[in-house]
């Protein structure tokens, strides 16, 4: 689906024209201020003119083809005007009615689904219904229903939203400038992925920018995540829906610590996309991007102060977002101290004291002197610019900033508030055009700069960027797999189990215990008693026959107690692992974006300390090191105290393995927990396992 006709036409048809406040009037005024006259024609039966300009009686008596068709009329009207808008060269439409799918009622489905067999009929690319129209600031086309404050807003921040009142938020923020400012709506047949799609292909959008509420077409979503990836062009997410309520209960460890919002995060972390809490965050992280001239070459910064106070705030508030402060070299240190009063001690973040501030050229060799350290991404200089100027020191700061700026090897400079101020005008127009971003004060500044650094940071070519998306629907059925088929499976993937049978009587029990060779762990061996322990059906060390005997009978007993109704498929016997370092390899598969790979500290801590990493399928092998150097009990791993260092090597061939399983299996695994897998000096071993499915795995 193109959409050229739909966000770059040559000429639109607003059907619905209107000088009365509301969608078909402030849609006119848009247009009729923003665009030349030439490029729109007015269709009203009722009217002659609107805003002076010539109406046309219908569709049919536009003299000449358009591209795209503007529709401000109510619902029971729009699929007649698209047919005779279709006769016109129409192949893009805006729906601004609702009454369709999101009132939620049989009729309203009903209308939505009739809308997209039209469309897909005449070929349209359609925005909404429920929508407000876009603005294209790169062609000046404004089909956009809602009014704002006249100002040049062209710049390179393309915005798609399913939110109009979002739209409106951004547009009349008097810092952000687009290419594009789309109100998405229902997406009934031009989807979020769509607009988003053709943003990162857009040569005019520098960033991206989006808010999502939901998702409908993963795999279009993951391709245009991977073509930015590729690029190097930053997305930014606001999505909605972090929390959740009233979900069902997972049955397996891996499902309750990998929620559909933690599989979100594992999305955007493949694929280097920047995801913000909040609309203001959204604003300055676009903000930067777009004003940046090029990004930093390392994720490293430099913190320039007039005071010692701001100073610490840099410091502590850096800290809080791991912000990555390296010292600076000697040679660096040694040219800041001749360059600074006697009283300064050089370091980073550094405190210049003001004097620096009111003389341009000493300013400037500062800046100067910290960019040439090779240690040095980025320079951050804190200072509140006030809209009212009454301290000089702007003048000769911003000029040494303009100056150094332009200057052969000058690298990303970005100036810090230290509280919030509306900010002068004149100064803030002069340096970003220098290409100095103005962050907002250091709770979201520092936040900014830390996303900042992560995508500097991001090298698509450690990441396996094509994804295990499921290729049909999740069935409602569960298969759940008993701990010995469970497995079985795993080890055939290369995973290492320990040795084992089921029994299903004692004598049974008894020879299988001779052949396998104590020490022994027995188990209840049950689909439907998957955490074993808590019923009493896990007994370790068994040392001899007798206590097999006693102990399958005790098994037994406890599960039949604890769960009566159960299908028991007899007794796991087991050879004892040795003790080794507890960790979980997981997986939760998303309905939506697959199987998800999870890794952690295991054993029966897993849910104490969800110490953990995720990640989607398929995972690299620098992804699944990455996983693993992520946990806080990462150090358990490398040798803590003494005690040798783990085979990480080998754990993370286990990760490895699980991931090939999942990507397999991504249309029938649901979940899989193999906890705990003992990671030991060399080797590994997968002592229990809990699997289910939607059916049979292939």
């Amino acid at each position: 689906m193109s959409l050229k006709h739909l966000l770059k036409p040559n000429k639109i048809c607003i059907v619905g024209a209107s000088e009365k406040e509301g969608f078909g009037g402030d849609t006119c005024r848009n247009v009729i201020q923003h665009m030349e006259e030439k490029n729109y024609f007015f269709v009203n039966p009722k009217r002659d003119m609107v805003f002076g300009k010539k109406v046309y009686k219908s569709v049919s008596e536009v003299p000449e083809n358009f591209d795209l068709v503007v529709i401000c009329t109510p619902a029971f009207t729009v699929e007649s005007i698209l047919r005779e808008a279709s006769l016109k060269g129409a192949k893009g439409a805006i729906v601004f009615a609702s009454g369709y799918k999101e009132v939620g009622d049989a009729d309203g489905i009903a209308a939505q689904e009739s809308l997209i067999q039209l469309c897909q009929e005449l070929d349209y690319s359609l925005m909404g219904p429920n929508c407000a129209g876009f603005a294209n600031y790169i062609d000046a086309v404004h089909p956009f229903a809602f009014i704002s404050a006249d100002r040049d807003r062209k710049g390179s921040v393309g915005f798609a939203s399913q939110s109009g009142q979002l739209c409106l938020s951004l547009m009349d923020s008097p810092n952000m400038r687009f290419s594009y400012s789309i109100s998405a709506g229902n997406c009934a047949v031009t989807k979020m992925e769509d607009y988003i799609d053709f943003l990162v292909d857009d040569e005019d959008t520098k960033v991206v920018a989006v808010y999502l509420e939901g998702v409908t077409e993963p795999k279009k979503l993951a391709d245009s995540f991977r073509k930015a990836a590729l690029k190097r062009k930053p997305v930014v997410v606001l999505k909605a829906g972090r929390s959740e309520k009233g979900g069902q209960i997972a049955a397996s460890h891996t499902g309750s610590l990998s929620g559909a919002d933690k599989i979100f995060d594992a999305l955007v972390e493949k694929f280097g996309v920047i995801r913000v809490n909040d609309l203001e965050e959204m604003l300055y992280m676009a903000q930067l991007f777009s004003v940046l001239p090029g990004l930093p070459e390392k994720a490293t910064y430099a913190s320039m102060n007039l005071s010692g106070g701001e100073t610490g705030i840099c410091a502590d508030v850096g800290d809080l977002n791991q912000i990555d402060y390296p010292d600076f070299t000697a040679d660096t240190l040694a040219k800041l101290t001749d360059l600074l009063p006697d009283y300064a001690s050089p370091a980073n973040p550094l405190d210049m004291t003001a004097s620096l501030s009111y003389d341009e050229d000493l300013f400037a060799d500062a800046l100067r002197t910290v960019m040439k350290d090779p240690n040095i991404g980025m320079v951050v200089v804190g200072y509140t610019l006030l809209q009212e100027i009454a301290d000089p020191a702007i003048k000769y700061m911003g000029a040494a900033m303009e100056k150094v700026s332009k200057e052969p090897g000058a690298k990303p400079m970005a100036m810090l508030p230290f509280v919030g101020n509306t900010r002068n005008e004149e100064y803030s127009t002069r340096l970003e055009s220098a290409g100095i971003a103005l962050l907002p004060p250091p709770g979201y500044g520092f936040r900014i700069l830390q996303n900042l650094a992560k995508f500097v940071a991001y090298d698509p070519s450690k990441k396996d960027l094509t994804l295990a998306i499921p290729d049909r629907p999740r069935k409602e059925t569960r298969v759940v797999l008993n701990e010995f088929a469970a497995k079985k499976i795993v080890s055939q993937y290369g995973v290492t189990t320990p040795k084992e049978a089921v029994a299903t009587s004692k004598l049974e029990a008894t020879v299988l215990a001779e052949e396998i060779g104590y020490p022994l762990v027995m188990k209840i061996d049950s689909k439907d008693i998957l955490h074993k322990s808590d019923s009493g059906c896990v007994k370790l060390n068994i040392k001899n026959a007798n206590q097999v005997d006693a102990m399958f009978e005790e098994i037994m007993t406890n599960a039949k107690t604890s769960h009566p109704d159960a299908q028991i498929d007899g007794i796991l016997i087991q050879k004892m692992a040795d003790a080794g370092t507890e960790i979980i390899i997981g997986v939760n598969s998303d309905p939506i974006f697959g199987p998800a790979i999870m890794v952690g500290l295991g054993g029966v801590f897993v849910e104490v300390f969800k110490d953990t990493a995720l990640s989607l399928a398929p995972v690299s092998r620098e992804e699944a090191v990455e996983m693993v150097d992520s946990l806080k009990g990462a150090k358990m791993l490398k040798g803590y105290r003494g005690k040798p260092p783990r085979d990480i090597e080998g754990l993370v061939d286990a990760i490895m393995a699980v991931s090939k399983m999942a990507s397999e299996q991504k249309d029938s695994l649901q979940e899989l927990d193999i906890n705990p897998i003992f990671v030991y000096e060399k080797g590994v071993c997968a002592v229990d396992a809990v699997l289910i499915a939607d059916s049979p795995l292939s």
